[in-house]
């Protein structure tokens, strides 16, 4: 019996910026590189139809950038007219191959993991993942949406032995 073959998925180049450097010892670059691999796997895009049509020749490129308060804010009434500063912010140019910048805000992270009793480094994990889902065009606009990419997301995070950030309630929505 034949294994079914997996459509290759293209090469990543993974940019990581720490403007708040409050984590950064908390998040060595091979680990965020683990958790977009990750998301890239369980997202929608990963097709053979998307290989068949030769994006996959073409690198995902995406940037993590950790910000402080003040940036995270700026960027966000900026971009969404919100005057405050939120978890994560996806700047997505190209669904697949992937080609985003996505923004975490280190203190806003650091209080829902608090808040949440939950560990930081799996908040940040589970944000990583929202913002690549995010960028391969995942929402969560409708209820529809948001179970969708839940699923996807707790789909990523169990690779790592990371419990479902959303059984307890306790989840506060990206955003």
């Amino acid at each position: 019996m034949t294994r079914p073959t997996r459509p290759a998925s293209p090469a990543l180049r993974l940019s990581v910026q720490f403007a708040d450097v409050t984590h950064h010892d908390q998040l060595p670059r091979a680990l965020l590189l683990r958790w977009v691999r990750a998301a890239l796997r369980v997202g929608p895009q990963a097709s053979a139809t998307q290989t068949q049509m030769g994006t996959a020749l073409q690198p995902h490129q995406i940037t993590l950038r950790f910000v402080a308060a003040d940036e995270g804010r700026s960027l966000n009434r900026e971009y969404r007219g919100k005057d405050y500063a939120t978890n994560v912010l996806t700047f997505d140019y190209d669904h697949w191959p992937v080609h985003a910048d996505i923004v975490l805000c280190s203190p806003v992270v650091a209080h829902e993991a608090q808040v949440q009793h939950k560990p930081l480094v799996a908040h940040y994990a589970h944000l990583v993942i929202h913002g690549v889902l995010h960028a391969q065009g995942w929402d969560h606009l409708t209820e529809d949406e948001a179970r969708d990419m839940e699923r996807h997301e707790v789909a990523a995070l169990q690779r790592f032995g990371i419990p479902d950030p959303y059984a307890d309630g306790s989840a506060m929505p990206a955003g």
